[in-house]
């Protein structure tokens, strides 16, 4: 479709003439509860500090419009963000080239969303956090094993797809029905489920010794 012109404030093209939100220039910072440090980004892997894996609480900002608005679309890079680290760091710990393969292509589909959600709130795509503990990750998510293991990998992978599952889902609900935002909430929200489904069919397989549906 053709353009219809461009955002005032970040100039990008607009291919409709939908109503969006711009979240340009939105760096907010943040302070971790367990070190206290001081982190400036618009989003985090799950939110957790990038120093010692802490809560973050954001910091008043002033100047920051439709902040509820903002929120959400932060928490939805946060955990697109998450599950990205999360999948590189799951492929880099197992040494089965299936699994491997699993887990880069999850990957993959978590910057596709993060593509997705730049496009329509003018927010650059953060990048992964190098320092990602996927062991902080396992614990946030609730379960226990040795974190090197596939099997515990697996299962914190599902835990958090389905914690996606949930925000997409419920912030869809809240949102007035015919609005863009709404639409993309109910679209991720399903691209989770099916992630869901993926990994838990993987997940029997695997733990069956049978192979993946997705080793081709």
């Amino acid at each position: 479709m053709a353009g219809v012109g461009s955002c005032p404030k970040c100039h990008q093209p607009l291919e409709t003439d939908e109503s969006y939100i711009c979240c340009a220039d939105a760096t907010l910072q943040w302070r971790c509860g367990t070190c206290a440090k001081v982190s400036e980004g618009f989003a985090f892997p799950y939110g957790m500090c990038p120093y010692c894996g802490g809560e973050l609480k954001m910091l008043d900002r002033p100047g920051v419009s439709d902040q509820e608005s903002l929120n959400a679309i932060r928490i939805a890079f946060q955990i697109e963000l998450g599950g990205q680290a999360f999948y590189n760091r799951a492929a880099e710990r197992v040494d089965d080239p299936v699994l491997k393969a699993l887990f880069s292509k999850f990957s993959e589909m978590e910057h596709e969303h993060m593509e997705t959600l730049s496009r329509r709130y003018h927010v650059d795509v953060p990048d992964p956090n190098d320092g990602f503990r996927v062991d902080l990750a396992a614990v946030q998510a609730g379960i226990d094993g040795n974190i090197n293991d596939p099997d515990t990998l697996f299962r914190t992978a599902i835990a958090f797809e389905k914690r996606a599952v949930k925000f997409f889902t419920e912030r869809a609900d809240a949102i007035p029905s015919g609005s863009p935002e709404r639409e993309l909430y109910r679209e991720l929200a399903a691209e989770e489920v099916e992630h869901v489904d993926l990994l838990e069919t993987e997940f029997d397989r695997w733990s069956k010794g049978k192979a993946g549906m997705l080793a081709s």
